[in-house]
């Protein structure tokens, strides 16, 4: 096993484990972790050893996305400046701290649609924001009967980012998005199957079982073959355009980040009441 952080990975048998274990935040993303997530995805993602990769969380959650906690306290001066040259003062505003963990998050989506071999997002517990892009990003993605799935960006009054808009639409369709970008419904795990956004349901106890027996029986498959049809689904499907449109993703929830909306937004999440937003009355 091989500790990054508040990011783990294991290999046995060909199949290679990554998890994202911060659950005080609920296993959220701050500028580190997002770092170490994109790097233990593409030493996975190139490992030749490694024939299949399962993505989760812990202790019931399976990804918040971006650690709003951190967003909100300024981040850390220390991890953000990468995309800034030295001789500039680093901005803190939320926009430049989102761009910051995004920039990493985006690429490690990119490096598993990109990677010859299935990624499997084994959701276990609560996935929303960018947790949901994270594990739509996946070629598989199962989930415990315990689960629930949300769209969640539009609570703190932010666009969408880490591939939702791109995948969300593809796989549940334009009416069922919409709903889910407007209403923000909770879907249980049983509803997230019915739309198309799972590919399996499993009772909780023994979920990880389930799922290991399932990446066993991929990892002795043809992983060629599996491959040179994974590059095709993604020509199909227009993955090909994927990095452009994350980009446009970043570029969007910058945006709404350093709005008057994403303000008023993240006070009323961590007050725990209904947001006021601007020029609602």
């Amino acid at each position: 096993m091989n500790d990054e952080s508040h990011i783990r990975t294991m290999v046995e048998r060909g199949v290679g484990t990554l998890v994202i274990d911060r659950p005080k935040r609920f296993n959220s993303l701050d500028v580190s972790t997002a770092r170490d997530l994109r790097k233990a995805g593409l030493r996975l993602a190139r490992d030749p050893a490694v024939r299949v990769v399962i993505l989760q969380g812990t202790q019931g959650v399976f990804c918040s996305g971006a650690d709003l906690k951190y967003i909100r306290a300024g981040g850390d001066a220390a991890e953000l400046g990468y995309l800034t040259p030295g001789a500039r003062p680093v901005p803190l505003g939320p926009g430049e701290i989102f761009k910051q963990i995004l920039e990493y998050l985006h690429a490690t989506i990119s490096e598993i649609r990109r990677a010859p071999k299935p990624f499997i997002a084994a959701v276990d517990g609560a996935c929303a924001a960018g947790g949901l892009g994270l594990a739509m990003a996946c070629d598989l993605v199962f989930a415990s009967d315990r689960s629930t799935f949300e769209w969640a960006y539009a609570k703190t009054g932010l666009s969408g980012a880490e591939s939702s808009t791109f995948f969300v639409p593809r796989l549940v369709g334009l009416r069922l998005a919409a709903e889910m970008l407007l209403l923000n419904p909770r879907l249980d795990a049983a509803a997230a199957r019915s739309a198309g956004l799972l590919n399996g349901v499993f009772p909780e106890k023994g979920f990880d079982l389930e799922v290991n027996a399932l990446a066993r029986r991929i990892a002795a498959g043809p992983v060629s073959a599996y491959a040179a049809a994974k590059q095709l689904f993604n020509e199909a499907m227009g993955v090909d355009r994927l990095d452009h449109h994350l980009d446009r993703e970043l570029e969007a929830l910058v945006r709404s980040a350093d709005s008057a909306e994403f303000a008023e937004g993240i006070e009323a999440f961590f007050a725990r009441r209904t947001p006021r937003f601007p020029g609602t009355g």
